[in-house]
């Protein structure tokens, strides 16, 4: 998998590329992220990347001739993988673990982190395949967002995790919350680890756990366990 990211401030990447798991990803040669500077495509001495939007809006745009010549870079670069443009926006679709999933399925993605109010509509209509959110609130652009996509799909390649059954027991894998985990010691405070999970009985802990998390989803994220009611009959 080949993530290809285009920024205004690409050191802030080395928070995932040179830590945990997508920087064991990347020296097990199962990802690659490479980072490019959307300034280094501009041809003023100031370097200019954003301007006032039409309109009388206020904020400001990045604007699309060095936005465009980086994506025409980008796509050079992935020329012979097939490969999808994602534009990190709180306009987008918001991500989901389906989406991750469909996402594993590319061998290159093309990430546009937007900043200021966003990025010209026209680079939009040309470039961008999908347009991804992270959650219904506003950051201040979108390397944090793009950061998490990298991780969020990272992750879910084969051979990336030590252990393909962690993934399996996260949150959303099957379209509910993860149960509760407990570690040692196993009295903490006086309160004791769930006995079952002591039994070694797998199929026993396999249904507590099962109850466990749909009881937390109906809780906390009535959405998902009615979906996930209605996909059992």
């Amino acid at each position: 998998m080949f993530f290809d990211v285009l920024t205004l401030f690409p050191s802030v990447f080395t928070a995932v590329t040179e830590v945990s798991i997508v920087k064991r990803a990347i020296e097990k040669e199962i990802v690659s992220v490479h980072v490019d500077d959307i300034r280094s495509y501009t041809t003023d001495r100031h370097r200019t990347v954003d301007d006032y939007p039409y309109g009388g809006d206020a904020g400001m745009l990045l604007m699309p001739i060095p936005l465009g010549k980086a994506l025409e870079a980008a796509l050079e670069r992935n020329s012979t993988r097939s490969n999808t443009v994602v534009y990190m926006s709180a306009q987008g679709e918001q991500l989901s673990h389906k989406r991750i999933v469909e996402f594993t399925s590319q061998e290159s993605i093309i990430i546009v982190c937007g900043h200021y109010k966003g990025i010209d509509q026209r680079i939009i209509d040309k470039y961008v395949d999908v347009e991804v959110s992270v959650g219904d609130y506003v950051v201040s652009g979108g390397e944090v967002p793009a950061m998490i996509l990298i991780d969020a799909i990272t992750r879910l390649l084969p051979g990336v995790l030590g252990n393909y059954d962690s993934a399996q027991g996260d949150s959303f894998f099957n379209g509910i919350l993860g149960p509760p985990h407990y570690t040692r010691p196993e009295v903490y405070e006086g309160v004791s680890v769930p006995k079952v999970l002591l039994s070694g009985h797998h199929e026993e802990i396999r249904k507590f756990q099962y109850a466990e998390a749909l009881e937390l989803t109906k809780k906390r994220r009535p959405d998902l366990f009615e979906a996930h009611v209605r996909g059992q009959h």
